[in-house]
């Protein structure tokens, strides 16, 4: 008689254990990741965009209803640094489907931007005319992208969407500090433009803090892309504003090039980081390469718990070495072959961490080659997760302070100055001292190189969203949240984190105040750094402000389920804040 085999029972047994394993694992305090988080989060760079994508997420929308909320109203109420007449970039993801996606709403440039018409008498960069007025105004983006986003991946229709926007526009916002001091920067530019003034003075003064500011014609902007969508902008009574604005100021744009722009779909780049996916901004952003290049570099070193001095040594070379590779092989990839697979390969990483001294600060002379063009210092950012676990990373721009000075009358619109972001005089620095080459130069239909950084982290148990202005140090500040997560910080810590940045040229760490120890500061010294300190003007390069940027970010912690967000607190104005179920 045949004896029964032991490996059927052995098998059942097995079977059991792995079904019990996760009902035990729960009944003994390590909980199973939560399926959705348990409301949503949003966090933006103003209270009233924030507050606007709460009330169109309690009307039922998604996060991408959500994001065209904050982006137009953003657009209202900080035009300093985005607005309509600008663009940007959205990483989406979409819980439906699994998809990460990357909406490109970078403003392009147009037909009559040649490099020549930059260029004064003698040959030099017009710096004038590349920062300022019609000239310096590529065609924008942003309208489009709200249009797409409502279209294609929200459950709201666009009029509901834009309704706070539109609502606030009419109905005005106080002037907070940091609007009027930037006006005053920028006054004499913007009160060159009849339709600048109609909007920005009161009885021919300007505005003030704490005035009530009210943008009607914008209002009638945003109700005219509300009720038409694309044409209700890029064709119509809006179209016929704007070009008449630019031509009358003295530039030229045509029908056909607003009517011809569209929102590019770009997969994002991914790739791990110590048990972190990450997920970020292809090229025309600069950001997402060079942030897989620096961290690559990295992750070849136990950061946490080291030294200061050694930690802060190895993430700028890690800094130094991305920025450099972003002057020779990064553009817009409609007109550039960038190569993309070499520059996120692992072992290109682990060849560029070979050259790194553990001793000794490598000088940028030493890598070759020349540097690139860099984003802004007045952009805007904001994340949202929501109850289902959708989130938007958004990144959006008019590029300098107040971008051309320019409002076509009759729009409200404010357009931006990304021609600024060409490589307009190969070798010529641009408005942030640096400069750029054949990769970034302009061409009809080409989009500037950009450094803005939108950027989702997912772990086995988190899940952030992040991102910032703060011009070229856009990508070191998303660097140094993401280290801030993996040192396990909370997303208000991640927010608040001190910051240091390093171009590669000019070939100095610059840092905001406070953020190294004297201790510090000589170690660093001793290894060969030089440093750009607030106040320090000895050490060259273009300045180091005393704080910087505006990291908006939140983030859903599965295992506890519960949702938080950080608002960067150098910005008085914005706001994180979580809507329970």
């Amino acid at each position: 008689m045949r004896t029964p085999s032991s490996k059927p029972l052995s098998r059942f047994f097995l079977l059991a254990a792995l079904l019990l394993a996760p009902l035990a694992q729960a009944g003994g305090g390590a909980q199973a990741p939560a399926a959705h988080p348990p409301g949503a989060a949003i966090a933006s760079g103003h209270a009233l965009a924030t507050e606007a994508g709460l009330e169109i997420l309690r009307q039922g929308g998604n996060a991408f209803d959500a994001a065209v909320a904050v982006s137009s109203t953003l657009s209202v109420v900080e035009p300093i640094s985005s607005g309509l007449g600008g663009g940007g970039f959205f990483l989406l993801h979409d819980v439906s489907s699994g998809q990460d996606l990357f909406l490109d709403a970078r403003e392009y440039a147009p037909q009559s931007a040649t490099p020549d018409k930059f260029l004064d008498k003698n040959g030099d960069l017009d710096r004038e005319r590349s920062v300022n007025g019609p000239w310096s105004a590529a065609i924008p983006g942003l309208p489009a992208a709200l249009v797409e986003l409502a279209g294609k991946h929200g459950r709201l229709p666009l009029k509901a969407s834009l309704a706070p926007a539109i609502r606030i526009a009419g109905e005005g916002f106080p002037v907070y500090a940091r609007m009027a001091r930037g006006y005053q920067s920028r006054r004499e530019v913007m009160e060159r433009y009849p339709g600048t003034r109609e909007v920005y003075l009161r009885n021919g003064k300007p505005i003030a803090e704490g005035d009530i500011f009210r943008q009607p014609e914008l209002a009638n902007t945003l109700k005219l892309l509300a009720d038409k969508g694309f044409d209700g902008f890029y064709r119509g009574e809006t179209a016929r504003k704007l070009l008449a604005g630019v031509k009358q100021a003295g530039g030229s744009w045509t029908a056909q090039e607003l009517a011809n722009y569209r929102v590019k779909l770009r997969t994002p780049i991914a790739f791990d980081y110590r048990g972190w996916k990450i997920t970020t901004a292809p090229p025309t952003s600069s950001g997402g390469i060079a942030l897989a290049e620096m961290l690559q570099i990295l992750e070849g070193y136990q950061l946490k718990g080291m030294d200061p001095v050694q930690r802060t040594h190895l993430v700028v070379e890690a800094m130094r070495r991305a920025y450099r590779d972003r002057t020779f092989f990064l553009g817009d990839p409609d007109f550039t072959q960038v190569p993309q697979r070499v520059l996120l390969s692992k072992d290109y990483a682990l060849g560029l961490r070979s050259t790194i001294n553990p001793d000794k600060a490598t000088p940028s002379d030493l890598l070759s080659g020349n540097p690139t063009p860099l984003e802004d210092d007045e952009t805007t950012h904001f994340s949202i997760i929501d109850r289902e676990g959708n989130r938007v990373a958004a990144t959006q721009t008019v590029n300098l302070l107040y971008g051309s000075g320019l409002i076509p009358r009759g729009t409200g619109v404010l357009l931006n100055n990304e021609m600024d972001d060409f490589a307009l005089k190969p070798g010529t620095p641009n408005a942030f001292g640096v400069m750029g080459y054949e990769a970034n130069a302009p061409k009809p239909g080409k989009r500037p190189l950009s450094s803005m950084t939108p950027t989702f982290m997912e772990s086995a148990d988190k899940v952030a969203v992040l991102g910032t202005p703060g011009g070229s140090r856009i990508i070191t500040m998303v660097l140094l949240g993401i280290l801030g997560y993996d040192d396990g910080l909370s997303a208000q810590q991640v927010a608040a984190l001190p910051r240091y940045h390093h171009q590669w040229l000019p070939d100095v760490i610059e840092a905001e105040s406070g953020t190294f120890s004297p201790e510090t500061i000589r170690g660093l010294q001793a290894l060969g750094h030089t440093l750009k300190l607030p106040g320090d003007e000895a050490a060259g390069g273009r300045g180091s402000s005393h704080v910087w940027g505006n990291l908006q970010t939140v983030e859903w912690d599965r295992t506890t389920n519960t949702l938080s967000g950080g608002s960067d607190p150098r910005n008085p104005v914005g706001l994180a804040k979580v809507q329970a179920e």
